[in-house]
């Protein structure tokens, strides 16, 4: 993710562009995404060395076809510890299955959260970043210039100034608590345990991904309900690693710190099956609970929250993604703000989207809870049909979506059109230059506008914002519009359709520019 782009230098009196609080996935991409964008930022990390209790277990959704247009993504798979699983995803208790579909809806590397940060960190470093491991933010205050925050470190207390700060500080967010920015929602009391282990002998793995048990009998792949909880499992005979996962009801209040041991996954195991099995090597184990909570703002003045501090969702699979594309969507806005000439309203579209995004997600996640929740018989009926449903190629499309991410759609004034709003399609693009693709043309996170269809009168428009806007003539195969004007986050903000007139595009394509370029 290295960059040319100029980095800023703070106006005198200001120690930072941008304070990021929090060195974990949210805030390591935003830190990269605004030195792409040439914002130099700050990240201010509580803990002196990065956390070794497994947390994430893998990355997946959206967030990875934006690091491939940034062209990162090999090297994210490059730190992957196997190869991407079958595209056979949980959902409540339930599971979207792909695998019988041409294309899957929804991707995922087998990437857990250290070895994610480890990459983030080493970009970071790569960029220029300062990461300052041991310092505290412990209070924050803001006026119409700025916030100054209070920090404590290894040598003791100071006070930094900056434009803004952005608080990625996870779900017990110190920032927004300090920013006085409300967090309502539930948490529900249940415990929740996984597992990635080899099992002693004699276990025997069988081939339809179950397990047998001598003197107990065989525990089926997938979920197992009993009056303990819920367990669940999968296998493969062409591993020796099995996957192992329980729910109980507990009210009982676990520090994240605290790592799960061998011991309590058994006896979580043996409360809920009945059974004690006998572990082997551990690969990982993590423990987590479930809240569904969501910041009623994303933003107060110049004081932001973005992950886990702006949400909480109750199932597992979403929270890096959601948080990811919280920091990308964010950094360019900051940028092109402490650039000047942004246009009025940019940074508030921040919270309008992500907090839409956040629903979105909210909805699919509340609706897991709800499925693997009961225990009754119409709960059980429930599940049935609601996989049954999973058997049409249309429902398990439109749930991909909903999983990945991919189904939501930012409000794009002034552009009725059937992309706009969406991620960008990656076209291969034949140019004056060679063979280019949208991906390619994303990596700099600059505005591009794509002309498709030879429209000079299009390219005369945009010409007002040529310092700000990359413009693209080019071809494409079944081409889905003569033009698009792309945001730095490959979010589609307008697009003309097939022939459509000077006379309704140019003024569209203008507002659009108006709206998300400004500073003409």
């Amino acid at each position: 993710m290295r960059t040319d782009a100029p980095v800023s230098q703070s106006p005198p009196g200001i120690d930072a562009d941008v304070v990021v609080v929090g060195a974990g996935p949210t805030g390591l991409m935003l830190a990269d995404e605004l030195i792409l964008g040439g914002v130099r930022p700050v990240v201010l990390e509580r803990k002196r060395q990065r956390r070794n209790v497994p947390k994430a277990g893998g990355l997946g959704g959206q967030i990875l076809d934006l690091l491939r247009y940034r062209g990162l993504l090999e090297r994210f798979e490059a730190a992957c510890t196997a190869p991407p699983p079958a595209p056979r995803f949980p959902f409540g208790g339930v599971h979207l299955d792909f695998t019988g579909l041409a294309e899957t809806p929804m991707h995922a590397l087998h990437l857990p959260q250290q070895r994610l940060e480890g990459v983030l960190d080493e970009l970071a470093g790569e960029n220029g970043v300062e990461v300052r491991r041991g310092h505290e933010a412990v209070a924050v205050g803001q006026d119409d210039a700025g916030v100054t925050v209070e920090v404590l470190g290894p040598d003791g207390p100071y006070t930094m100034s900056a434009r803004y700060l952005v608080g990625c500080d996870g779900g017990r967010s110190r920032i927004r608590e300090l920013a006085g920015i409300a967090f309502p929602g539930v948490s529900y009391p249940e415990v929740n345990r996984l597992a990635q282990v080899t099992l002693s002998d004699p276990v025997t793995v069988r081939d339809d991904g179950g397990l047998d048990v001598p003197g107990f009998g065989t525990i089926a792949f997938g979920f197992t309900r009993t009056e303990g909880g819920l367990f669940g499992m999968s296998a493969s005979p062409d591993s020796a690693v099995v996957s192992l996962y329980t729910v109980e009801e507990e009210s009982t209040e676990y520090d994240d710190d605290v790592p799960l041991t061998v011991t309590e996954l058994q006896d979580s195991v043996a409360r809920v099956l009945g059974v004690r099995l006998a572990v082997g090597e551990a690969h990982r184990l993590s423990r987590f609970t479930f809240k569904a909570r969501q910041a009623e703002r994303y933003r107060l003045g110049r004081i932001m929250v973005a992950g886990d501090a702006a949400h909480l969702f109750p199932a597992t699979g979403v929270a890096i993604n959601a948080g990811m594309l919280d920091a990308v969507n964010l950094a360019w806005k900051l940028a092109a703000d402490l650039a000047g000439g942004a246009p009025g309203g940019l940074l508030d579209s921040y919270h309008d989207e992500r907090h839409l995004a956040g629903a979105r997600t909210m909805l699919h996640t509340s609706a897991q809870v709800a499925l693997r929740r009961g225990h009754d018989p119409a709960a059980e009926a429930l599940r049935e049909l609601f996989q049954e449903l999973l058997v049409d190629e249309q429902a398990l499309l439109r749930m991909g979506g909903l999983l990945s991410g991919a189904d939501i759609r930012y409000p794009m004034p002034g552009s009725p059109h059937a992309l706009a709003g969406y991620f960008a399609p990656d076209l291969v693009l034949r140019t004056e230059r060679g063979t280019t693709s949208v991906a390619e043309l994303m990596r700099a996170a600059r505005p591009v506008f794509l002309d498709l269809a030879e429209r000079a009168d299009l390219r005369e428009t945009v010409r007002e914002w040529g310092d700000r806007v990359e413009v693209v003539v080019a071809e494409s195969g079944h081409a889905p519009a003569d033009a698009l004007l792309i945001r730095p986050d490959a979010n589609v903000a307008w697009a003309a359709g097939t022939g459509e007139p000077a006379g309704t595009a140019g003024p569209a394509l203008r507002e659009a520019l108006d709206h998300w370029v400004g500073g003409r």
